[in-house]
């Protein structure tokens, strides 16, 4: 075995282990009410000023399409390909019969960054913080092979760096600030793309062929804003239950307001 090839066995090795050590509960988040605040201020800063919700809507973006894509694999439809675009646009291609299939995979977009951002609210005061980044690590590679442009490369490739320089340097007091804050814009960015697409179907019905909500009305006879209510409704109960998560976690006096 050549040198090289050692070193590449060795670090896929201490990747996997870092990996696998992700897998189990840590401490979790233990904040006063300053760090809180603080967070939440670096949560916002993430989501709502446009410099930086332009790289950040990115990720919100491809959360969207993997929400596709596995609501797609639950319904045993073939995911054929994700295509991202700098514009915060996507597609998900897949490949399967049934009306009722079509409708669950595209249903499961605009909710999904909120869901998920719940997820990894309540993983960052109940100690697994560190196998969220594990398994969005994972996630983010595989993502990759089902990625069919070049700005989706560029997106995938990038988040994909991002996530696996936190497994090797993100020390583990910081993770649950991390997974807390993202967590937090995660769930801004999920009502920040309802609104966007809400906007669409009162005033830029031009853009209408780019919305779920009349993609599923066309597909299933529904009209758009039942769709748009359905989405609301996943994201504001995302929104309940992450703030759920925050109340039982640190208690009404440690609120920062």
């Amino acid at each position: 075995m050549t040198s090289t090839a050692r070193n590449v066995q060795g670090f896929a090795a201490e990747w996997w282990g870092r990996i696998a050590a992700g897998f189990q509960q840590g401490p979790a988040l233990d904040a006063p009410a300053i760090e809180l605040f603080l967070i939440l201020l670096a949560a916002l800063m993430l989501s709502v000023p446009r410099p930086m919700w332009r790289y950040f809507g990115l990720f919100v973006t491809v959360v969207h399409e993997l929400g596709h894509a596995f609501a797609a694999l639950t319904t045993g439809r073939i995911v054929r390909g994700i295509h991202l675009r700098f514009d915060h646009s996507g597609a998900m291609i897949s490949r399967g019969s049934g009306k009722a299939a079509a409708a669950w995979t595209g249903f499961w977009g605009y909710p999904v960054p909120a869901v998920v951002g719940a997820a990894l609210v309540w993983a960052a005061f109940n100690g697994w913080s560190s196998l969220a980044l594990s398994v969005s690590a994972v996630l983010l590679l595989v993502t990759l092979l089902f990625i069919r442009n070049v700005q989706g490369a560029v997106i995938a490739v990038g988040l994909a760096i991002v996530s696996e320089l936190m497994v090797f340097f993100a020390p583990p007091a910081f993770l649950g600030h991390a997974t807390l804050a993202i967590g937090i814009a995660l769930l801004v960015g999920a009502v920040r793309d309802w609104l966007n697409v809400v906007s669409v179907h009162t005033r830029r019905r031009q853009l209408l062929g780019n919305s779920d909500a009349y993609i599923l009305s066309r597909r299933t006879g529904l009209p758009s804003g039942v769709w748009l209510a359905g989405f609301a409704l996943v994201i504001a109960v995302s929104c309940a239950v992450a703030a759920g998560a925050a109340w039982s976690a640190v208690g009404p006096m440690a609120l920062p307001f």
